[in-house]
């Protein structure tokens, strides 16, 4: 697989760009390979689920985690464009409450690792975007929470136009102070 690793603005959040083979016929890569996964980005790690999301320009999706059962997931982007966003949610971490945002698109082929910790979300910039992400825990609607999107102590950037299309869960999401986090 030949993948390209940077850590992202906050260190345990990882780019994955992988090697695109391209020519008139079209493309081909390598969206995970384990043993590479292993060796570049974390070990130890193992998925559990798949799961596969649609949405249209504008929806904004979380910022969602679990409090048990604390999932990291593998994103990646095969239509459209999104800007991906995770929060550090770990209380012991020199990084909590901060943020980092990524562009992923089906065009720049590149995945995000989220570890467990994380809250997350995103926000569709084209016209639709579908995303496949991978978990390491299986999805346990008691222990969801969501992070509220705009909390102006996060003061997270997104690139919105307009007001975003969101969930009822994720419209009233608790703010940094209100959220349950992790030790």
């Amino acid at each position: 697989m030949a993948i390209t690793v940077t850590a992202a603005a906050l260190p345990d959040v990882k780019l994955i760009e992988p090697k695109v083979f391209g020519d008139a016929r079209g493309y081909f890569l390598e969206s995970f390979n384990a043993r590479e996964f292993a060796e570049k980005v974390q070990s130890g790690v193992e998925f559990v689920q798949d799961n596969h999301s649609r949405s249209a320009r504008g929806v904004l999706r979380g910022l969602h985690y679990q409090i048990e059962h604390a999932q990291g997931k593998l994103v990646r982007v095969v239509e459209g464009e999104v800007f991906d966003v995770c929060v550090d949610l770990r209380r012991s971490s020199p990084d909590f409450g901060k943020w980092v945002g990524v562009t992923l698109s089906a065009d720049n082929h590149r995945q995000l690792w989220v570890p467990p910790g994380f809250a997350h979300g995103f926000v569709v910039v084209s016209e639709s975007a579908q995303l496949l992400y991978k978990t390491t825990d299986y999805w346990y609607p008691e222990h969801e929470r969501s992070l509220l999107w705009s909390d102006s102590r996060l003061g997270i950037e997104w690139p919105l136009t307009g007001a975003p299309v969101l969930a009822p869960k994720d419209a009233e999401g608790r703010t940094l102070a209100e959220a349950d986090v992790y030790e």
